[in-house]
C-alpha cells in the first residue's frame, strides 16, 4: 500500500480509497462485523470490517489493540443517525478492505486511555514509551512543540540570533552544584555541564551579536521537587542597549500573544502585567512569586506578574557574608551603588523575576558591564584569587569593549506545567527523572565499567 494518508486528512478523500499507518486504538468485534478505531499522530477515525469482507474478517479477527497495522479502504460518511459529533472524525468512517499487520504488540503494562493519574509514578516512568501514547501527555508534549515554535518564530522576527552554546563546561561557583565530567585526554581534570549559558550569553554581547535566544538545556545537581528536574529547559535570552523596561515589555508582549494564540480559552488576569516591588510582594503576601489569581481554583486564569527592586546581597547564616541575592553578575541600580561601599545590604538590583500563578517561571536582570564593577562585587561576596581566577576569561573579555546588556530565561517545563494544569512538571516532559533523580526506563545513573574508569584515571 503506497501514498499514506495522515488520518486527520481522510475527511479530504470522502468516497474514494485512502491507507492509513498506525496503531489500533480500539477493537469492537460484533460478530458479522468488527470494529477498529485506529490512531496516527494526528489523530483516531473508525474503521469497520463488513460480513462481506471474508478474507479482512480473517486477519481482524486476530488483531488486537496496540498492534501497527497498514490499512487500506473506502472513507465514507456516517449516517446522519451515526454521526458523533463529539468524537473526531465522528462523521466519517473507513470501510476496511485491506489489513496488513506491520507489529504485533503486548497488551499494555497499564491503561494508557486514562489520564494516569491514578497509576503509579515510577511505573508509569519506568515504561514511559507507553505512558506517551496515553491523549494528556500527547497533548501536553504536542502544545510544548507549539510553544517552542512559537516563541522561536517571535523572537527571529524580532532579528534574535539562535546560537547553541556549548554543553561541555568549566565549572565555576555560580550558586548551584555542578554536574561534572571527567576527561579522559586530561586524566584528573573535569567539564562541568552548565548551570546555564550565563556567561556564554554575555561573551556573546561582547562579540557584537546584540540580540541571543536558545532553547537551552541546564543542568544543576540540586535536590528535586515537583517543578524541579536535574536537567531542565529555558528559552534563553540576552539583549544589548536595552532598559530593563525594554526587556520587559518585548517579553510580556510574546507570553501575551502566545496565550491567545495557543491557549485562548485562558484569561490573562490583568494587562498590562503588574510590576510588583519586592519588599511590597513580601509584606503584602509573604513570598516573591505570590499567586494573584482572584479565584485560585480556576486553572484558566493566568496571573502573570513581575517582581522588581530586589536586595542585590542576601547575607549567608553561616559566616554572615554577603551572597548574591540573584548570581554575581546582576547589576546594582544606579541610584543605589554609591552604597556598595557603606551599605551594601541596602542596595537594590536589576534583577527582574517572571512570575505565575504562585510560581517563579522566569528569571533574569541587567548585567554588570563595567569590570572594575564586576571585581567590586567579586570582592564583596568574598571571592579569593582563585575563585576570581575561574571568570578570568570575563574580566579579560570585558576589556575589549562590552556594551550595556541584560536578559532573561524564562522556564519552559514551568511554564507548560501551568498552561496545562498539571501538578508537576514531570507531566510536560518526554523523559523526565524520578523526585530522586533516577531515569527508572533507562536505569540511570548506572555503573560503568572498569576500563572506562581507567581511561579517566578514577579510582573508587
Amino acid at each position: 500500500m503506497k501514498n499514506r494518508i495522515y488520518i486527520k486528512e481522510l475527511k479530504n478523500h470522502i468516497d474514494k480509497e485512502a491507507a492509513i499507518k498506525g496503531w489500533v486504538d480500539v477493537r469492537r468485534d460484533q460478530g458479522k462485523m468488527i470494529f477498529f478505531d485506529f490512531r496516527d499522530m494526528s489523530g483516531k477515525v473508525q474503521g469497520v470490517v463488513l460480513p462481506n469482507a471474508t478474507e479482512v474478517l480473517k486477519i481482524g479477527s486476530v488483531v488486537r489493540p496496540e498492534w501497527v497495522v497498514e490499512v487500506k479502504g473506502k472513507v465514507n460518511k456516517r449516517p446522519e443517525k451515526m454521526v458523533n459529533k463529539d468524537e473526531e472524525n465522528g462523521d466519517i468512517e473507513i470501510e476496511i478492505l485491506e489489513i496488513r499487520v506491520l507489529n504485533e504488540a503486548e497488551t499494555p503494562v497499564f491503561d494508557i486511555h486514562s489520564d494516569g493519574y491514578e497509576i503509579g509514578e515510577e511505573t508509569r516512568l519506568k515504561y514511559r514509551y507507553l505512558d506517551i501514547r496515553r491523549p494528556r501527555l500527547n497533548k501536553n508534549i504536542k502544545n510544548r512543540s507549539r510553544v517552542i515554535k512559537f516563541m522561536r518564530d517571535y523572537l527571529t522576527d524580532k532579528n534574535f540570533i539562535e546560537i547553541e552554546t556549548p554543553i561541555l563546561t568549566k565549572s565555576s561557583p555560580e550558586g548551584a552544584r555542578d554536574y561534572v565530567v571527567p576527561s579522559r585526554v586530561d586524566n584528573g581534570k573535569f567539564y562541568a555541564l552548565p548551570q546555564s549559558p550565563q556567561q556564554y550569553k554575555q561573551l556573546l554581547m561582547v562579540a557584537g551579536i546584540e540580540k541571543y535566544f536558545q532553547i537551552a538545556k541546564v543542568m544543576r545537581d540540586e535536590d528535586t521537587r515537583g517543578d524541579r528536574q536535574p536537567e531542565f529547559t529555558q528559552l534563553d535570552v540576552e539583549m544589548s542597549f536595552m532598559e530593563q523596561d525594554e526587556i520587559l515589555d518585548l517579553i510580556e508582549v510574546m507570553f501575551t500573544k502566545l496565550v491567545k494564540e495557543i491557549y485562548p480559552e485562558k484569561k490573562i488576569a490583568k494587562e498590562p502585567w503588574p510590576r510588583l516591588d519586592y519588599d511590597d510582594a513580601m509584606k503584602k503576601y509573604g513570598t516573591d512569586s505570590p499567586d494573584l489569581r482572584k479565584d485560585k481554583n480556576n486553572p484558566n486564569e493566568l496571573a502573570f506578574a513581575w517582581i522588581l527592586n530586589f536586595p542585590l546581597f542576601e547575607k549567608e547564616k553561616e559566616n554572615g557574608n554577603y551572597a548574591p541575592s540573584h548570581h554575581m553578575f546582576t547589576a546594582p541600580k544606579a541610584e543605589d551603588a554609591s552604597k556598595l561601599e557603606s551599605a551594601p545590604g541596602d542596595v537594590r538590583s536589576l534583577q527582574h523575576d517572571m512570575v505565575l500563578n504562585g510560581y517563579e517561571v522566569g528569571g533574569g536582570s541587567i548585567r554588570i558591564h563595567d569590570p572594575k564593577l564586576q571585581e567590586k562585587i567579586f570582592d564583596l561576596i568574598g571571592f579569593d584569587e582563585n575563585q576570581k581566577q575561574k571568570f578570568e576569561h570575563m574580566l579579560t573579555a570585558f576589556k575589549y569593549g562590552v556594551p550595556p546588556h541584560g536578559g532573561i530565561a524564562p522556564g519552559i517545563d514551568r511554564l507548560m506545567m501551568v498552561f496545562e494544569n498539571e501538578p508537576n512538571i514531570r507531566e510536560v516532559m518526554a523523559f523526565p527523572k524520578t523526585g530522586e533523580g533516577r531515569d527508572l526506563m533507562m536505569d540511570a545513573p548506572s555503573e560503568i565499567n572498569q576500563k572506562q574508569l581507567d581511561e579517566l584515571g578514577i579510582k573508587l
